[in-house]
């Protein structure tokens, strides 16, 4: 076997270690590691929690002394620094490896580059790149975060064939089947912040929480967009365990702020940003602030209008889209708002892929815009 391949391999392997933590790490990345000497594997390890052990670090306990002379795949490179934990760079070299293969270079300014140079200077070879793309779209969140200050936003939608997401009554339960339905509670299992405008709240009234896994299990951050905090003091998010964000803006009254918040007192907080022009909240102020509370990633479930701001201003990321085997013929449309002129106009969506969920088909992929 090729080495190329060999090293594939192994990388593959340290990529499905990774893959294992996901929904456990936040706002730290997903990585993978397997150590190899004489074409056997000798430790292997993930990252599992954020302030717990790095993958390296879980690896080389298992490798114990096999770890010298070896070879050791990791899905990203190793930190140099030290922050909740002692730098995987420094004990890679006092294991004594010998060679040390990286998916991807992190984007962390206080990591990157630093932690191969701190590997190559102690002798120890080191090769960038091995499926490298798999290992990005691994930790796509994390390099969002890193990189643009704010979550990666993957827009959640279920829509009927001709566009609607409810009935002109606002009568929307429900679009999809319960297998469709069960798949969006994995959905946000896995993602730490889930987020809907008020006109949701008001009509929906969402309890915004995975119902399907364990009730004992750390339920997502619900992130609510009210300009005027509309929100009645009856809503079920304020009821459900966890905490819930309101972005709001000065219109907001004091008096509405102290209501919600003393719904549900240490869960419910209430964050007023300037108003835009138009007396919106800031979205990508909103989101800034969101980033800096250590959310990597942001499931955004609705409605029209939210969805329809974040796309004007070329914030969504991802797309995980429900489509249903039923025809309205009128209602309430998945987006509002936007009005292009020409075809040519649209948002794209890239690397797609469907799958069929119950009755209802799913498309996932990402967004590509024009200027971008």
């Amino acid at each position: 076997m090729l080495e190329s391949t060999v090293d594939e391999h192994y990388m593959k392997i340290a990529l499905r270690l990774a893959e294992s933590a996901r929904g456990q790490t936040t706002p730290n990345p997903l990585v993978g590691a397997v150590i190899v000497r004489d074409g056997r594997i000798v430790g292997v390890g993930a990252h599992l929690y954020a302030g717990g052990p790095h993958a390296e670090i879980n690896a080389l306990n298992m490798a114990g002394d096999k770890a010298v002379g070896s070879t050791v795949y990791v899905t990203l490179e190793p930190c140099s620094h030290y922050g909740k934990t002692p730098p995987c760079a420094n004990a890679l070299v006092e294991a004594n490896v010998e060679r040390v293969i990286i998916a991807v270079q992190d984007p962390n300014p206080e990591v990157s580059g630093a932690g191969i140079q701190r590997l190559r200077n102690a002798g120890i070879e080191v090769e960038v790149g091995v499926l490298e793309a798999e290992a990005r779209a691994l930790n796509s969140a994390f390099f969002c975060w890193i990189r643009k200050d704010r979550p990666l936003i993957v827009w959640k939608a279920a829509a009927t064939l001709d566009g609607y997401i409810a009935a002109e009554t606002g009568d929307s339960r429900y679009v999809t089947g319960p297998e469709a339905r069960h798949a969006v509670h994995a959905l946000r299992r896995r993602i730490p912040a889930i987020a809907v405008g008020v006109q949701t709240i008001i009509t929906d009234n969402p309890q915004l929480t995975d119902r399907f896994g364990n009730s004992q299990q750390r339920q997502p951050l619900r992130v609510v967009f009210d300009s005027t905090l509309r929100t009645p003091v009856s809503a079920k998010v304020l009821q459900e365990p966890g905490q819930t964000l309101f972005y709001t803006t000065e219109r907001a009254s004091p008096h509405r702020t102290h209501a919600l918040e003393e719904v549900n007192p240490g869960n419910v907080k209430v964050v007023a940003l300037p108003s835009t022009p138009e007396g919106h909240v800031p979205l990508q102020e909103a989101l800034t602030e969101l980033s800096a509370r250590g959310i990597n990633e942001l499931l955004v479930e609705g409605g029209a209008t939210i969805v329809s701001q974040l796309l004007r201003q070329q914030l969504i990321d991802e797309l995980v889209y429900f489509v249903a085997p039923k025809i309205l013929g009128g209602g309430i449309p998945v987006l509002a708002g936007l009005g292009p002129t020409l075809m040519t106009d649209a948002v794209s969506v890239q690397n797609v892929t469907w799958e069929q969920i119950g009755p209802d088909l799913c498309l996932r992929g990402t967004l590509k815009y024009d200027d971008v």
